[in-house]
């Protein structure tokens, strides 16, 4: 595996605490060189490197600069490799935080989130560049399930008291409703879904919404399917442009991570 041209640094964090902000939503809080992601931006994606069930401590890959290839440890050893977003990163607090579903222990990140105790480590890599989440508009669309609550609480706390909008947000219930702060004039509608990936209840929250005509800007992030839809209807169906709109999933229904990724890819990309 080549390394990328955009810096990626790398490190091995270790859990301070741990919290359920709701029944199905764990807040971990790292810490660690932390000093290392301060060029990263807030709310872009980053890799987690989970140790295998039953370890406490993580390898990490290394890079050979000579061969300019990643080496990658031992398969007995070898971390879980998944993508998260970071919620918070606190250079004066040496803490970094990433918010998890909770799956329960089913899957390695879920099952880390659940079991891991203060001192267990986490593998963190993330890319040194500054990215803009979103463009300078007057009305605002933000769009997710419980995956992207890190992204769009990024996003929330970011825009200017001018703005207006609204955010639709799926979870499983109404006990994993949270208060998202925000300066901005935002409607928050909580969508609940039991079983999360089947449906349309977030569709059709979407296309209830009484949608602006010009100065506006979508930001999508969720189930695969739910995405493609809600991107087909804004792009097709009320002419949004491609820069009016950011809208890519996280995860696939009945998919890991690995097997989705390059569909994902795929859908993102023939957004023209």
């Amino acid at each position: 595996m080549a390394k990328p041209n955009i810096p990626i640094v790398q490190d091995v964090f270790t859990l301070k605490s741990k919290e359920f902000v709701t029944p199905n939503y764990i807040r971990a809080v790292l810490t660690g060189n932390v000093e290392l992601f301060k060029e990263a931006t807030l709310g872009d994606n980053n890799k987690i490197f989970v140790p295998p069930a039953g370890m406490t401590k993580v390898h990490m890959r290394e890079y050979n600069s000579e061969k300019k290839e990643w080496v990658i440890p031992p398969e007995n050893v070898r971390p879980f490799m998944r993508t998260y977003t970071h919620r918070a990163i606190d250079l004066e607090k040496n803490e970094l935080v990433i918010d998890f579903v909770n799956h329960g222990l089913e899957g390695p990140a879920s099952n880390w989130a659940n079991t891991a105790e203060p001192g267990h480590e986490l593998g963190i890599a993330m890319k040194l560049t500054k990215k803009e989440l979103f463009p300078p508009e007057d009305w605002y669309l933000l769009v997710g399930d419980a995956t992207a609550i890190p992204v769009l609480s990024v996003i929330l706390e970011s825009l200017p008291a001018s703005t207006k909008g609204i955010c639709l947000i799926e979870v499983h219930g109404k006990e994993d409703e949270q208060e998202l702060k925000t300066k901005a004039n935002i409607t928050f509608k909580w969508v609940h879904n039991p079983n999360p990936g089947e449906g349309n209840a977030l569709i059709d929250a979407v296309k209830k919404v009484d949608l602006p005509t010009h100065s506006k800007f979508g930001y999508v992030a969720c189930e695969f399917s739910s995405v493609k839809e809600i991107r087909n209807y804004l792009r097709k169906e009320q002419d949004w442009t491609k820069g009016e709109l950011y809208a890519y999933s996280y995860w696939k229904h009945g998919c890991s991570e690995n097997e989705s990724a390059g569909s994902r890819r795929e859908e993102k990309e023939r957004d023209g």
